[in-house]
């Protein structure tokens, strides 16, 4: 048994590593990506509807963000803490008119 132990030591250690990595990578399962149509791009916590067409946002998942994070294709904003709104084509947010913070 003293071969088993430290092949048991370093599985178990691989997956605690593993299960560090995941939960540090972890955002919330209720988020999404929001591109508008001068793709620049940043989270949102619903699917809202309120945004204005010319605005012409399209929604991502995490994964998507994560392949295309670093193509310069695309331009990352930041994550607003109040979501309620929209960024347009100069990066200036507007809050949806009908929305209290």
């Amino acid at each position: 048994m003293k071969t088993a132990k430290p092949m048991l030591i370093k599985s178990a250690l691989a997956a605690a590593i593993a299960a560090g990595s995941l939960a540090a990578t972890a955002v919330r399962a209720d988020s999404y990506v929001v591109c508008n149509g001068w793709n620049e791009c940043w989270r949102v916590h619903d699917k809202y509807t309120d945004y204005p067409p010319d605005a012409r946002i399209v929604y991502h998942d995490e994964a998507w963000r994560a392949a295309h994070e670093k193509d310069s294709h695309w331009r990352w904003l930041s994550d607003p803490a109040d979501d309620h709104g929209w960024y347009d084509r100069d990066g200036n947010w507007h809050a949806f008119a009908h929305h209290e913070p």
